[in-house]
């Protein structure tokens, strides 16, 4: 029997089944959260050997699906080539600990260039997987491998290491008869399975006595299947030879090392001697000779000096080490004889004859003033005893200051008689009674 407070209960569940369906739902999207998984694996996992490739395998797993392709890191490794994943992915589907995980699988191609240890750090990728409320990231753990020189190459020497091997050449020349100014092309083409087109060794495309050698980049690529799996490397190289002499010519054969995964030796390739004639050609007249512009170039850059030239260059740097050295005695040598023109010149601006040059524009001035005058006396040592200067000047100094004045006749002559005045003063040195008395006897000052 159910009481009344049960019977409430059961009412309020059942008149909001909405709130019980949120409960529910929320609960099975927590439980519903993805995993997302990272492992890594050496293929092959024995010995490694230099030049050889090694592939690292990274399998991204997850319990739900991928609603984009993930977010892969790169890797370097010093002393290895590294060619990163183009792309391309296999699909996996693995059970772990009793859970089905749908992944894929992405390569990473390493050759290693040196007998050395190699450190795989952890891998970081990061995906956003079905059902996932945000983006998801997951590490890999560290990998570690050694590689080893093969035996038969020494250390240092390129090493290649395929599990097959073509090595071809292809001559491409004119047919009728060479001749002097023919040119005539070498094409050789290595292909390597199983190996980085990025490690095939370049193959010894030499000099050769009378002919003129022209080198094309070359040309590397990826081999495969046509379905985007990785078969292996392929180089071709380009080489083209101009006929600078007649004679019987020869190029050389080519010998290409390599060691072979398979059957583990070291293995040759080779491709044959190339043999010709070419005849004289008296029409043939070549626009320039390298060699002959190589020959002038390097007669135009030796440096021919005479005697004379050594002893101009000679005096040249002796100059210019007695300026460097004697820079500082310039230097201290200025600055004195521009103390001496500032001493030269204020002992002009305090001299007598400074203070007389300036008597002749005062006078003129309106209204005349006789401030330069009073200098040149008080320099003159006469101080302000006017009187002794002469009838001139005494008469100046009635007219100026007497009860009649008659300023501006007075002023002509004296103007008239400066010349005079300024003889006497140097003949007569003794003073006279003061016709004036000084404007001001406390402080006599100079003027400007």
């Amino acid at each position: 029997m159910i009481s009344p407070v049960d019977r409430e209960d059961v009412r309020s569940i059942t008149t909001k089944p909405g709130t019980l369906l949120l409960i529910l739902i929320s609960t099975c999207t927590l439980a519903a959260e993805p995993e997302l998984r990272v492992q890594t694996t050496l293929q092959p996992a024995g010995p490694v050997m230099v030049g050889s490739l090694v592939e690292l395998q990274l399998d991204v797993l997850t319990d739900t699906w991928f609603t984009s392709a993930p977010t892969l890191p790169d890797l370097k490794l010093s002393g290895a080539l590294v060619m990163p994943s183009d792309g391309h992915a296999e699909h996996l589907n693995q059970t772990r600990d009793g859970k089905s995980y749908s992944g894929i699988r992405y390569s990473y191609l390493i050759t290693p260039n040196a007998a050395q240890s190699f450190d795989i750090p952890p891998l970081t990728v990061r995906v956003t997987p079905g059902q996932a409320s945000t983006e998801l990231s997951a590490q890999s753990l560290p990998l570690h491998f050694v590689a080893t020189q093969p035996p038969g190459f020494q250390p240092g020497e390129p090493v290649l290491v395929a599990q097959g091997l073509s090595f071809t050449q292809n001559i491409v020349k004119p047919d009728t008869p060479l001749k002097v100014g023919d040119s005539l092309t070498r094409q050789l083409t290595l292909q390597a399975d199983g190996a980085l087109a990025m490690s095939l060794p370049t193959p010894a495309l030499g000099e050769v006595n009378g002919l003129s050698r022209y080198l094309k980049n070359p040309q590397v690529s990826t081999l495969d299947d046509g379905r985007g799996h990785f078969i292996g490397g392929q180089r071709i190289d380009t080489v083209t030879y101009r006929i600078d002499a007649q004679g019987h010519h020869t190029l050389p054969a080519i010998e290409l090392k390599w060691w072979d995964a398979g059957s583990q030796q070291a293995r040759t390739a080779q491709v044959p001697a190339v043999d010709f004639d070419a005849a004289a050609n008296s029409a043939y007249h070549p626009v320039f000779s390298i060699s002959e512009d190589l020959k002038k170039l390097g007669q135009q850059s030796r440096l021919h000096l005479s005697r004379y030239g050594i002893g101009l260059v000679a005096l040249l740097l002796g100059a210019a080490l007695l300026v460097w050295f004697a820079r500082p005695f310039v230097h201290r040598a200025g600055l004195g004889w521009q103390a001496r023109r500032r001493a030269r010149q204020a002992a002009w601006l305090q001299s007598a004859d400074y203070a007389w040059r300036q008597i002749p524009p005062q006078l003129d001035g309106n209204p005349p003033q006789l401030s330069a005058l009073y200098l040149w006396t008080r320099r003159n040592r006469k101080g302000l005893k006017l009187t002794g200067l002469g009838p001139r000047l005494q008469a100046l100094l009635r007219a100026c200051y007497g009860r009649e004045p008659s300023k501006d006749q007075a002023l002509l002559q004296l103007r008239q008689s400066l010349t005079t005045l300024h003889s006497q003063t140097e003949h007569n040195r003794e003073s006279v009674a003061p016709a004036l008395r000084p404007l001001n006897p406390a402080h006599e000052k100079d003027f400007p």
